[in-house]
């Protein structure tokens, strides 16, 4: 998991999963997620599951961002782990969808650490 992961995630992810959940939620609840986010403890989870309990499809490898992460990956550069909550039956990628995608293309068996509340 080393090999391609930080082992925290990035500052930035957080405002940029507050983004993403204020299209779904009220301000507030987006704030108290995205703050039970950075507080949560890092845990694994295989690519296949997250992108399955996500009911997202995967991402093309010519997405300009899956790309770049799998350029970033290859070039020996960690990515930061992926910020998840759940939602009414299904999970929610809240940061780090091209990042899921682009790993799933390497191995959909891989962990990959991700934070869940």
């Amino acid at each position: 998991m080393n090999k391609y992961w930080l082992k925290e995630p990035e500052a930035h992810d957080f405002p940029a999963a507050y983004d993403y959940l204020e299209l779904l939620y009220d301000p507030k609840d987006a704030k108290i997620i995205v703050d039970k986010l950075r507080k949560a403890k890092t845990i694994s989870k295989k690519a296949k599951d997250i992108l399955r309990a996500s009911i997202l499809p995967l991402l093309p490898k010519e997405n300009m961002h899956v790309t770049e992460n799998i350029r970033k990956v290859k070039k020996g550069k960690k990515l930061s782990p992926v910020l998840l909550t759940r939602g009414e039956g299904k999970l929610i990628i809240a940061d780090g969808y091209h990042r899921l995608c682009a790993i799933y293309y390497l191995s959909e068996d891989l962990e990959i650490p991700c934070r869940l509340v």
